[in-house]
């Protein structure tokens, strides 16, 4: 590691990677800097590349670090501390690799596709805290080849409510010849990843995690909720099966989010989840963590189930309950056969009731 008074140059993988400004506070409330989220990177290397690996990925950089009134810039409002970024910066070495991917709008863009933890270090230099990968490989982005299952608490629940739902995911799960590997998201909520055959498109697997969500929802209906608007969803855990269309991401296993005491998104066993907290696994934490017990997501690479058992339900929900598409998100073109993408309220609100 070479050093001067305004960087630090640390060779990862053979690379050279430039840190600058190494001492710029990122998480002033626990005493880490800039050089730590990128020493964080580094010591959980090897899992964090195995969830970003030939993944088109966007990054979420908080290039101010996380203070207090610090927020994230929308496509609404562009003039926040932080951003989402896309498209490969042009700065980028010649050694940062990319993917070729296509947006739900037509427009294309080449996304930063890490393969190895000099990539991530180098990121992690532009104030990346949250990866987002795409649930596909490079070599064909088209064809997911994981299944996401978002388990987000609705106000009035928490993480402890997650929790709850979990094991009844992995028994359904069981039913249908699958396996999940779970991990706290950084937040409230708990995500299940299920690796599948890279056989079927977007659509096809946004459609099979419908049908689970639903058969979820059905035999939890005081705890589950698949209703797109929130006004409908009550006190529930929300399977947000949007998370499966083209161009939506979860915040990657090890990712850090931005929140005062830097926590991170840790892969579990899942007998751990009834026992821990999501507060427990922190960019501080989470290194003593994996150096113990390594990569709780490992095992991801061994198996590749299909969806067919979740295709044909719901063929059987359609058949028998009359039951289709949900909405998709609203930025998205008009699908073909979704419902009108219409809040209730409104829908159902008489004419002239705004005066």
């Amino acid at each position: 590691m070479a050093s001067s008074k305004d960087a630090v140059v640390l060779t990862v993988d053979g690379h050279e990677v430039r840190v600058s400004n190494p001492e710029k506070p990122y998480f002033a409330e626990r005493g880490i800097r800039k050089i730590d989220v990128v020493e964080y990177f580094l010591a959980v290397g090897e899992g964090v590349l195995f969830a970003l690996r030939d993944r088109p990925t966007t990054l979420e950089r908080w290039p101010g670090g996380v203070f207090e009134g610090a927020r994230l810039s929308t496509r609404m409002d562009n003039t926040g501390d932080a951003f989402y970024q896309k498209r490969v910066p042009k700065n980028a070495p010649e050694w940062v690799p990319t993917a070729h991917i296509t947006f739900p709008s037509g427009r294309t863009a080449d996304e930063i596709a890490p393969d190895s933890v000099a990539v991530v270090a180098w990121c992690a230099n532009l104030g990346t805290l949250t990866f987002h990968p795409w649930p596909v490989d490079k070599t064909d982005v088209e064809s997911p080849d994981q299944i996401r299952i978002d388990l987000d608490p609705q106000p009035g629940t928490d993480f402890s409510d997650a929790v709850w739902v979990a094991p009844h995911v992995r028994e359904l799960l069981h039913e249908l010849g699958m396996e999940g590997w779970p991990k706290t998201s950084g937040g409230r909520g708990v995500h299940v990843y299920v690796p599948i055959q890279p056989r079927w498109t977007f659509t096809d697997v946004r459609r099979a995690v419908i049908a689970f969500g639903r058969e979820l929802e059905r035999r939890l209906p005081d705890r589950v909720t698949m209703s797109w608007w929130k006004e409908e969803r009550g006190e529930k855990i929300f399977i947000d099966y949007n998370q499966m269309a083209r161009d939506r991401t979860i915040a990657s296993a090890y990712s850090i989010r931005p929140r005062p005491h830097a926590p991170v998104s840790a892969p579990l066993d899942w007998d751990e989840l009834p026992d821990v907290h999501p507060t427990d696994f922190t960019v501080l934490t989470m290194p003593e963590r994996f150096r113990a017990v390594g990569d709780k997501h490992a095992g991801l690479a061994g198996h590749a189930f299909g969806i067919e058992p979740l295709l044909e339900l719901a063929e059987r929900q359609a058949a028998d309950d009359g039951l289709g598409d949900l909405p998709y998100p609203p930025d998205y073109p008009k699908m073909p056969g979704e419902p009108m993408r219409v809040q209730p309220s409104r829908a159902r609100r008489p004419t002239g009731a705004d005066g």
